[in-house]
């Protein structure tokens, strides 16, 4: 499932290696942990203590410094002091957003700590990813994280291996690919190759681990590196200067070495999203997280490495929001349950008189609200809109879903039939649509 990309490409001027004060480090004498984290929509979302306080960010490559988010709803709690303000660029067409650059804040993963990390805390309430999610997430960390430790990602079992890289012994594997690394501001370049319109074609790709798409691709005419005929305009994620739209089209073959992965997803992002982006040398791209699940990666910065090896995930389809609609976790919902109460009095040595007593109670509840409608698609042209809050889903009340499993449905096969019930301006309202499949 694909929530979009949410990967940033915040650009800090930062040597790959330069000298610093303080590192994460192995608290135990083996000098290597294992962590659980969990898989949402591509996304590795593992837990982090930031100043004593146990919050939940994303895992993510393209990222020079930690950034939090809904800075001020934690910024008591987190103690976050030695600040300054800044503003930071990313994707997306809008203006540079406010942050305050924070120091000396304790990090710690597991048994891995850092007593002397930098953050970036952003002002902006928009930029909270929860509601996409659906579950907390208050920030996201990479480059400070990988330039360390050596980073094992097993996507299968959903288990990151932290190790000390003095301690790292990197076992014989006859089924797994090495790959150079390139560094751009502290974030790794792969190459690799595409096939378009019949054309094997080298491209030079960001690796994204904080973007839940398959691969993005930059319009190059002089490369051929550009839609064919088949492809369908559509909101593709968020940056941290607004949202990014493009083209949302397949691709025959992508290559790594040896690993080939056929009729895959792209997205081709509108140039004056990515403009900064563009501006790296010979960029043509990025890999995110739906071709990385796909693998059991390695990640050996010190050594400019990555090593890939297939998972359970290798052989899965590529799949797309066949729907046109993108929801969020929107607050809750005051839902009015039934309660059956069942009295069971004895009347006697031989019978029961039984008596059925209903009632009812409010809850609160998770609500599901439609934020992005593609124009065109068949929950546009049924007559939906951004703003409407889904009731039930082929008559399966919303709130005994995720979002996750309520997004799903609309990754299904073309053909099928989706009913929806909404909430309106307090009115509620039936749909039905067909799953259509754009590239058919």
């Amino acid at each position: 499932m694909i929530l979009r990309l949410i990967g940033f490409l915040c650009f800090f001027g930062f040597s790959l290696f330069g000298f610093s004060q303080s590192k994460f480090v192995i608290e135990n004498k083996k000098g290597k942990d294992k962590i659980r984290f969990k898989l949402i929509n591509n996304l590795i979302v593992l837990p982090v203590e930031v100043n004593g306080v146990e919050l939940s960010f994303l895992l993510d490559t393209g990222v020079s410094k930690p950034i939090i988010f809904n800075f001020l709803n934690v910024s008591e709690t987190l103690n976050i002091k030695e600040t300054e303000t800044i503003y930071l660029r990313g994707l997306g067409e809008g203006k540079m957003v406010e942050a305050l650059k924070s120091q000396n804040n304790v990090f710690k993963i597991g048994d891995a700590i850092k007593l002397n990390q930098d953050l970036y805390a952003i002002f902006n309430a928009n930029l909270d990813l929860s509601p996409r999610l659906g579950i907390p997430i208050h920030g996201i960390i990479g480059f400070d994280l990988f330039r360390d430790l050596v980073v094992q990602i097993n996507y299968s079992s959903q288990r990151i291996i932290l190790t000390d890289p003095e301690k790292y012994n990197s076992k014989k594997c006859r089924m797994c690919e090495i790959f150079n690394l390139e560094f751009y501001n502290g974030k790794p370049y792969v190459n690799a190759k595409v096939e378009i319109e019949e054309k094997e074609i080298p491209v030079k790709l960001l690796i994204d681990s904080g973007g839940s798409d398959a691969l993005w691709l930059f319009e190059n005419d002089e490369l051929g590196i550009k839609s064919d005929g088949k492809f369908f305009y559509d909101f593709l994620g968020y940056g941290l200067n607004g949202s990014v739209y493009g083209k949302r089209s397949k691709i025959s073959r992508f290559s790594l070495k040896s690993f080939e992965l056929k009729n895959l997803n792209v997205a081709y992002p509108d140039s004056s999203s990515v403009f900064f982006a563009q501006q790296i040398s010979n960029r043509s791209g990025s890999l995110a997280g739906n071709i990385l699940k796909r693998f059991n990666v390695v990640f050996h910065y010190q050594k400019a490495m990555v090593r890939l090896k297939k998972n359970k995930y290798f052989r899965q389809e590529f799949t797309y929001n066949k729907s046109g609609i993108e929801l969020a976790h929107d607050g809750v919902r005051l839902v009015k349950e039934k309660q059956n109460n069942v009295i069971r009095p004895r009347e006697g040595a031989d019978k029961t008189k039984v008596i059925i007593d209903i009632q009812y109670k409010l809850s609160l509840k998770p609500a599901y609200t439609i934020v992005e409608l593609r124009e065109g698609s068949p929950a546009k042209e049924a007559g939906l809109k951004v703003g409407d809050i889904l009731v039930s889903v082929n008559g399966k009340l919303t709130y005994q879903n995720t979002l996750q499993e309520i997004m799903q449905m609309f990754y299904d096969d073309a053909g099928k039939k989706i009913k929806l019930k909404v909430e309106r301006k307090g009115r509620l309202l039936n749909f039905s649509f067909i799953l259509k499949d754009l590239f058919d």
